[in-house]
């Protein structure tokens, strides 16, 4: 998609602070970070969401799960870290290019509060 913005900075035309980059998945900062460490992994192919995803994307999804603890590992998160994939507007996905959030370090609350 010529106007998404991830498929932008997969492109080079939007610059990012990388992490990580093959020929399938490119990794990099969040602008927004909530946590000291937050990063995310996005296929190079455009895919709007993970309610996208076909019999034809396991092996790059499983690959960019399988990448997810290595690349939380190099960059500190030893103890733990939590992947989030928002999905659609009502999962609050904000960028319609499939992408796993990789967040850690400090005090990560928990998703869901229980009483």
């Amino acid at each position: 998609m010529s106007d998404c913005l991830f498929c932008k900075i997969v492109r080079d035309e939007i610059p990012c602070r990388k992490v990580y980059e093959d020929d399938e998945v490119l990794a990099f900062h969040d602008i927004n970070p909530v946590a000291p460490v937050h990063f995310m992994l996005i296929p190079k192919l455009h895919l709007d969401s993970l309610a996208e995803a076909e019999d034809a994307h396991v092996a790059l999804l499983g690959r960019m799960l399988v990448l997810a603890p290595r690349l939380a590992k190099q960059q500190g998160l030893d103890n733990g870290f939590r992947t989030v994939i928002n999905t659609g507007r009502g999962g609050g996905q904000e960028v319609f290019h499939l992408h796993i959030h990789v967040i850690g370090g400090g005090n990560i609350p928990p998703m869901v509060r229980r009483s």
